[in-house]
């Protein structure tokens, strides 16, 4: 940056799930060694800041695991990329996405090529390179590109970073899940055949899937982050937090009391509801309902409306719990997910 070079930045979706980000690394890998005579440097950009990288459990496992420090990753808040776009030193290739958010619309003429998995919603540039195909994972499309690329380029990490990916987006592959199409297989098994040694689908998939629900190392706030979504109504917000622990674990956590009410008061939330979700040996998910706020008329409105829900029933037991300001429930209905169950407390609202 300070020498004035070419910066050519690889990067993913906000979301920056597990393809997203080994998306952008394997792309950019192959990009700085493959590039003829390279006049620009190549460098992964992952798409939240650094302070939310802990919240990408199953990311952060796979990464570990192949000997990839987080010191060694750039994140979205250490690098500016409007300044170099305004500088005229910028190149953008997308992954995982194509349309990139209404903040970062200046950027949109610094794109020079996108490799999506989804449907395209617009067109780009006449310059700009297109590979949006459907296939389950963005990584079996980056695999594909560096399979035609110099042989020996692949290396074993970054094999077992594509292969991962794969598996945990298309379900290991499974057709019941709906995700998987014969070029994600081909991939695969291509990865496989290449480094034999790879670990087993199976032990890759399971170890990823554990990963991603691991929520042990996290702080409640951190938790109640992973996965939300905020509703408004009436100048008021409502925090719908989606844990992926029992209700009891999360009810007993040391000074969780205290960090419910930091969390709301730094957002300015009313109050919050948290979806437990857990499964059993058989994969199969339970669900409770935790209702917390300070205002106990907003409570009792909230509680009363998951009770006396129809659109789903959510058929709700009561749970004792620890604190007056927290409703607990035990979801009989156990496929009314938060989705199901956003309208019903947007409504109450």
């Amino acid at each position: 940056v300070q020498r004035h070079q070419e910066i050519h930045v690889v990067m993913g979706n906000e979301a920056c799930d597990l393809d997203s980000t080994v998306s952008a690394l394997a792309l950019a890998y192959f990009l700085a060694k493959t590039s003829p005579a390279p006049k620009a440097a190549f460098i992964p950009v992952l798409n939240i800041p650094r302070a939310d990288f802990a919240l990408r459990t199953e990311t952060t496992f796979l990464l570990r695991e192949q000997g990839i420090p987080t010191a060694s990753l750039i994140f979205r808040d250490e690098i500016d990329l409007g300044g170099l776009h305004r500088a005229g030193l910028l190149s953008l290739t997308l992954v995982d996405h194509h349309v990139l958010p209404g903040a970062d619309t200046a950027l949109e003429e610094a794109v020079v090529e996108v490799l999506d998995h989804r449907p395209l919603e617009r067109d780009r540039a006449p310059g700009c390179q297109v590979t949006a195909e459907p296939v389950g994972s963005c990584a079996t499309l980056v695999t594909e590109r560096i399979a035609q690329g110099p042989p020996g380029v692949l290396d074993r990490p970054t094999a077992a970073l594509l292969h991962g990916t794969i598996l945990l987006d298309c379900v290991n592959l499974s057709p019941a899940a709906g995700k998987v199409t014969p070029r994600d297989v081909a991939c695969v098994s291509l990865l496989e055949a290449r480094f034999p040694e790879l670990p087993a689908r199976n032990a890759v998939f399971e170890a990823l899937q554990a990963a991603k629900f691991d929520v042990s190392g996290l702080t409640t706030e951190q938790m109640l982050r992973k996965d939300l979504k905020v509703l408004s109504g009436d100048e008021l917000l409502l925090a719908v937090s989606a844990i992926y622990v029992d209700l009891e674990t999360f009810l007993h956590r040391p000074g969780l009391l205290q960090d419910l009410d930091a969390f709301c008061q730094a957002r300015g939330y009313v109050g919050l509801v948290a979806m437990m979700i857990s499964f059993n040996e058989r994969n199969e998910p339970s669900r409770q309902l935790a209702v917390y706020s300070r205002r106990e008329t907003l409570r009792n409105t909230v509680c009363q409306a998951l009770e006396e829900a129809t659109a789903p029933s959510l058929h709700l037991q009561p749970l004792p719990s620890p604190w007056s300001c927290v409703g607990a429930y035990a979801q009989g209905n156990t496929l009314a997910s938060r989705k199901k169950v956003l309208p019903v407390l947007r409504a109450a609202l």
